[in-house]
């Protein structure tokens, strides 16, 4: 069985927002108006790319897990 780890790094931008960054994932964030909405605006985001490589053939192995865990 094939998984696919991400982390996520998250921070509080001085005007408020939350801005998420999937690690594993160049470029990928997301803001969100709270941790949550950013964390779950990226793990959003890591999905459609997952699914993007898998339709386009890039990602190529049998994926049956996605995990998600915070950066410490």
């Amino acid at each position: 069985m094939q998984s696919t780890n991400f982390t996520i790094e998250l921070e509080q931008e001085t005007d408020g927002r939350w801005i998420a960054e999937v690690q594993e994932l160049p470029g990928a964030l997301c803001y969100g108006q709270s941790r949550e909405e950013a964390q779950a605006k990226a793990e959003a985001l890591a999905l459609r790319v997952v699914a993007d490589r898998l339709e386009t053939g890039e990602q190529t192995v049998e994926l049956r897990a996605v995990a998600f865990s915070l950066a410490v």
